[in-house]
């Protein structure tokens, strides 16, 4: 049986932090991104979307070749937020209770005591998390839908925030294991780099000569105040137009996919355009923030039946095809 640790106060047992204004919250995104632009060049959208799905209340799969900076964009955001960090590193001989912690027998006090796994902390990198058998991927799917971890019939709140920002190797599939499909369901955003353009690429190579920009980055915000931040995107005003055309969206892809969205994922589609409402100063969601949004959080949790055509294709046709009424 299944029992929570008495200690461990959900967030609902917690008083609710009053919301920043949304100006504030706007500024403050700002602030983060100029930040994080310090190391990364280029890729502002993908800056801003790490940022909004932070608010969000969601998680972010960053997949694309090595050595674009997908690890280094999840370490300047967390920098940039006085939080707790962890990193894991996801090897084939990792296992769940090196995710999630363990039991260990105290000799002197003749007792077991938990010893917390790198996942308890606000911001969680799971570096290459495709080279961990999928044995290990699963340690982290009732973490990052329930916000919790059981180990030994005893279930543990991880701490509030809590985001998991992992990395995936898109090469070397020999060498990889494929993610589950509901773990990949628990990103709210799955999003790409690319490679640099030649200027920017230029750029880059002037601001790593000697020491790298990373070493020298500082926090411009802190836990409190992304608590808050957060407060003030659940609270965007979301109206009852605007939530039927996210569920008319989703109806497409289920009408046009062999899997299409799940309710999970049109929940991640109106936080996600919550967050970015209050990033552009609005509290409250149109249409054209769900439409920002959509293609970065529905495309991963879409299977189709024609192999030439992705989740991309469906959900552009979608945006083309559903009407905002």
């Amino acid at each position: 049986m299944t029992k929570t640790n008495p200690t461990a106060r959900t967030e609902r047992d917690q008083q609710s932090p009053s919301p920043l204004p949304v100006d504030t919250v706007a500024t403050l995104c700002t602030e983060i991104h100029e930040n994080v632009s310090r190391v990364i060049v280029g890729h502002d959208e993908v800056i801003s979307h790490v940022i909004t799905a932070i608010l969000g209340r969601g998680h972010v799969l960053l997949e694309d070749v090595p050595g674009v900076g997908k690890t280094m964009l999840a370490r300047s955001i967390s920098t940039s937020i006085d939080c707790e960090f962890s990193r894991v590193q996801f090897t084939p001989d990792l296992l769940p209770a090196d995710v999630t912690g363990v039991n260990v027998f105290n000799q002197k006090r003749r007792e077991f005591e938990f010893r917390p796994g790198p996942v308890f902390a606000n911001i969680v990198l799971g570096d290459e998390i495709n080279r961990a058998p999928p044995k290990t991927q699963s340690a982290l799917l009732e973490a990052m839908e329930e916000r919790q971890v059981t180990v030994d019939g005893t279930t543990r709140r991880l701490p509030n925030p809590f985001t998991v920002i992992a990395t995936q190797n898109a090469i070397e599939p020999d060498r990889t294991y494929e993610l589950p499909f509901a773990e990949v369901d628990r990103f709210m955003k799955k999003l790409h780099l690319g490679y640099p353009d030649p200027e920017e690429e230029s750029e880059l190579l002037g601001r790593t000569v000697g020491n790298h920009p990373i070493e020298s980055l500082e926090s411009v915000t802190d836990l409190e105040t992304i608590v808050r931040a957060r407060e003030t995107a659940a609270n965007a005003t979301l109206e009852k137009p605007t939530r039927e055309y996210a569920t008319r969206l989703a109806g497409y892809t289920r009408e046009h996919a062999r899997i299409g969205v799940s309710p999970r994922g049109t929940i991640s589609l109106t936080r996600a355009a919550q967050a970015h409402a209050v990033s552009q100063g609005r509290g409250y969601v149109v249409p054209d923030d769900i439409k920002h949004v959509a293609p970065v959080v529905l495309s991963h949790r879409i299977k189709t039946r024609d192999r030439d055509r992705d989740g991309t294709t469906v959900v552009e046709n979608a945006l083309e095809t559903v009407p905002v009424e």
